[in-house]
């Protein structure tokens, strides 16, 4: 079996150690991965500081050129691509080829905001005594960017973080997930089809607990951009003192469905946000709040939508539900929904597990002080709770400390427009669930969700310093 190497200033190196990454839904060994040390990510961004000096000094055509090159690659390589995805996440198929659409779309977006950086005059002279100057800003790459990223999407939130970097002239020292570092080690190759010069894209496999140290705390590296748990990004955001962050820490997306809300029309969306990759999405529907008048006849709609969802190898299109990251993970949630049932829950649907999966779950009587409510379930499970009142409803799904996105579906416009202003996340959703999201909007959390916001012209921002220079014409 071929090892996966680490990618070092544009070629593969070998590591003394290396593990055995598994199927998520097979269990079997799909390939040797090498597991890095703090010493190679030491070297990983001092090979990027290096390449970052010249890929600074190239245009704007010439790295969105790389990126359109990176489009083309992964149109061409799709189905395969998909293939791999779907090989080391356990992602339904049809699913791991809508990620790579998405993909393909992020790449597009930031070669396209390549050729977008500018800055903006300032009217000197409209200060007190200023005269004969002129003055302009503009943005400058930072430097070396260190990108950890989680197993869930991993072509599309590796976009988001690579993309964006390359778009403006940074490199980029990248850990993958331990679980998903395929998707990551074809993609060196593809940028290096593509015409990236060596060592802007370094990238390091293995643990992250062991690795993330180093990434965070190198003064070299410039900013840190982390999509994980709270807790690991609490930690990253203390380390990383005045340099710049991004953090996209999860959620319990809530939705709330008004009684104007036509339920034969949006059942089938609010079970597919809900457990798309086995809810294993940060924004997937966790907390649904219906409206007393219609909890009944929605709650029985949406549990025999439920019930059509078939769980099963992710390579059948047919599949709509497959294995769980790993089993660790479906022992932690199964004993969340045997906690919450002995705290008066009721499973509607589903409960049921393998070692390596989890039916679509379904629970109702809930308590927003449970696991299940108040926590990032990360599973295919979803809470329906019944409200009295629009007042009650905002209440209820603002009670919780995360705040990534949040939905309502209602026919009634003041509502909707005191849903976007009072609702507390980073994105309302109106008409539609919290699952929702384009690769070209604002994407960010508020509270304990995170700090900053991707999305390829957001990002840049976040990946540029905003330089002013002035010039004094009158000598």
């Amino acid at each position: 079996m071929e090892e996966k190497k680490l990618w070092i200033d544009g070629k593969w190196e070998g590591t003394v150690e290396s593990y055995g990454l598994q199927s998520p839904y097979s269990g079997e060994v799909i390939a040797k991965v090498a597991k890095g040390t703090p010493a190679d990510v030491k070297r990983a961004i001092e090979g990027a500081h290096k390449a970052f000096q010249s890929y600074k000094k190239t245009t704007a055509y010439e790295r969105a050129e790389i990126l359109y090159r990176v489009v083309e690659i992964m149109r061409r390589r799709r189905e395969e691509l998909a293939e791999i995805l779907t090989l080391e996440a356990g992602k339904p198929i049809t699913a791991s080829l809508s990620e790579l659409d998405r993909t393909i779309a992020t790449y597009q977006f930031a070669a396209e905001e390549a050729k977008q950086l500018h800055g903006v005059t300032v009217p000197m002279d409209a200060a007190p005594g200023v005269t004969n100057r002129i003055g302009w800003t503009k943005r400058v790459p930072l430097g070396v960017v260190a990108a950890i990223t989680p197993f869930n999407f991993p072509f599309n939130l590796v976009a988001h973080k690579l993309g964006p970097a390359f778009a403006v002239g940074n490199a980029v020292v990248l850990k993958p997930a331990s679980q998903t570092p395929l998707s990551s080690i074809v993609m060196a190759e593809i940028f290096k089809e593509a015409g990236l010069p060596d060592g802007v894209l370094q990238i390091v496999t293995g643990s992250g607990s062991e690795l993330s140290e180093e990434l965070v705390t190198n003064s070299a590296v410039k900013k840190v951009t982390f999509t994980g748990s709270g807790a690991v990004g609490l930690k990253i955001k203390e380390q990383v003192g005045l340099r710049k962050i991004t953090l996209e820490l999860g959620s319990n997306a809530g939705l709330i469905i008004e009684p104007s809300a036509p339920i034969e029309k949006i059942v089938g969306r609010c079970v597919n946000g809900a457990f798309g990759f086995a809810g294993q999405v940060c924004i997937s529907l966790q907390r649904i709040f219906v409206h007393e008048s219609i909890y009944d006849e929605f709650t029985k709609a949406f549990v025999a939508e439920t019930e059509k969802l078939k769980v099963g190898d992710p390579f059948d299109k047919s599949t709509d539900v497959s294995a769980m990251i790993n089993p660790k993970e479906v022992t932690r949630i199964t004993e969340w929904i045997e906690e919450a049932k002995t705290q008066g829950a009721i499973v509607a649907t589903g409960g049921t597990f393998t070692e390596r999966t989890l039916t679509p779950t379904v629970m109702t009587n809930v308590e927003t002080d449970m696991k299940v409510v108040c926590q990032e379930v990360f599973a295919p499970i979803v809470s329906i709770v019944p409200y009295e009142t629009f007042d009650k409803a905002i209440d209820l799904l603002n009670s919780s400390d995360l705040g990534l996105n949040a939905g309502i579906f209602t026919n009634k416009l003041d509502d909707a427009l005191r849903a976007a202003d009072e609702l507390e996340a980073g994105s309302v959703i109106i008409n539609d669930i919290p699952t929702f999201r384009t690769d070209n909007m604002p994407y960010g959390g508020v509270k304990m969700s995170g700090y900053g916001r991707e999305g390829v012209k957001f990002a840049v921002e976040g990946m540029t310093e905003l330089k002013f220079i002035t010039v004094n014409t009158g000598l």
